[in-house]
């Protein structure tokens, strides 16, 4: 059953890959693998593989890790790609509002019109900020965004920045009605309330489906008060195989030289303590069976090894496909994958399951492009 007021009724999907802007990439989760570096070269291959696979957008992640980042590294893709989004992570409060409007509209000009936006709500490097402080900070951020895409002038007057008052000719992005689709994640009151007043896409990470259904209900109840209607989507991992007994089987294989008392690239994460990564502890620690499984097809042991994202869909490709539609009627319509290593997975994913989904790019159907 679809979960009510969801924008796009079709059943479809967007369906993203993700790059290893900020590290990771890798044969055996928590092994450092010398070869998949976060280079800019390992980077670009993967965004060109995923273009040429035929994937609608993909994930250009934010981190103050080891790796590259996002908004110079989208503007060189841009030159490298013709076809596929780039769904390019920003987190407010690094760059100086009115100049990150223009950066981004003049991303947007570059891919002309392929350009979404991932609001990050998190502290900035090196510091531990209030999280009120924090949600106001990302509020106030996309409002300037707002205005300086639709207005012919910026009239902010905020808490975190006081007065804006200029003109906001020298920021309009390629794309019209609103400019580029921002997604939002985060599950605390304060996340949930942002992205129920100014998301364009709500971003989950795996949990059991009742649980992701819930928090869909109340996001979009949420954004109902403020008379909007948004869509949702599912950041996971995917391990698809021609039997569930290999996909299962890799699913080990890949965690058999996992250490848990030496490296982990999670606890190196700025969100390894987040609300959303202690939720998926949570459900693993609380619900999973002695394989880390806590729903058919849904694994979550990849949370040990890694923030962030902590679950994956496994099974052969009639499993993950169903799993997939379950998800679309549920509402989602938005899927941001990766799998390890993440050219090899984007390359089972795409031979296995990718050409039997009803493929959509959300920026067109909501008119943001012709």
């Amino acid at each position: 059953m679809t979960t009510p007021y969801i924008r796009t009724e079709e059943h479809c999907c967007e369906v993203a890959w993700f790059d290893d802007l900020c590290g990771g990439d890798t044969a055996f989760l928590g092994v450092p693998d010398p070869n998949r570096r976060s280079t800019y070269e390992h980077c670009t291959e993967i965004v060109q593989l995923a273009e040429e696979l035929g994937y609608d957008n993909i994930l250009l992640p934010t981190s103050y890790m080891l790796g590259q980042e996002t908004i110079p590294f989208a503007g060189a893709a841009a030159a490298q790609t013709t076809g596929i989004n780039l769904l390019t992570a920003v987190r407010t409060g690094e760059i100086h509002p009115p100049m990150l409007a223009r950066h981004l509209a003049t991303l947007d000009h570059m891919l002309k019109g392929r350009l979404t936006v991932n609001i990050i709500n998190s502290d900035l490097p090196g510091l531990k900020e209030d999280p009120e402080y924090r949600y106001k900070r990302c509020e106030e951020v996309i409002q300037i965004l707002r205005q300086a895409w639709t207005n012919d002038r910026i009239e902010h007057h905020g808490e975190v920045y006081p007065h804006f008052s200029m003109d906001a000719g020298p920021v309009k992005p390629f794309q019209k009605n609103g400019g580029p689709l921002l997604y939002f994640g985060g599950i605390s009151p304060g996340s949930k309330e942002i992205a129920a007043k100014h998301s364009d896409v709500f971003l989950m990470w795996p949990e059991p489906e009742q649980a992701i259904r819930d928090t869909m209900e109340e996001v979009a109840q949420r954004a109902m008060y403020y008379n909007r209607i948004i869509d949702f989507g599912l950041r996971i991992h995917v391990i698809v195989r021609e039997t569930e007994e290999e996909a299962r089987a890799y699913a080990k294989h890949i965690m058999s030289r996992f250490d848990p008392d030496g490296y982990n690239l999670k606890h190196l994460a700025q969100d390894s303590r987040s609300a959303g990564v202690l939720r998926q502890d949570e459900v693993r620690n609380t619900l999973a069976d002695a394989d880390d499984f806590v729903e058919p097809n849904l694994w979550m042991g990849i949370g040990r090894a890694r923030s962030g994202c902590g679950g994956a869909i496994v099974g052969n490709p009639k499993q993950v496909l169903d799993k997939l539609h379950n998800y679309m009627y549920m509402g989602i319509r938005a899927f941001i994958l990766s799998g390890y290593p993440l050219k090899e997975e984007a390359e089972h994913f795409a031979k296995w399951v990718l050409p039997y989904l009803p493929q959509v790019r959300l920026n067109r159907l909501q008119h943001r492009i012709d």
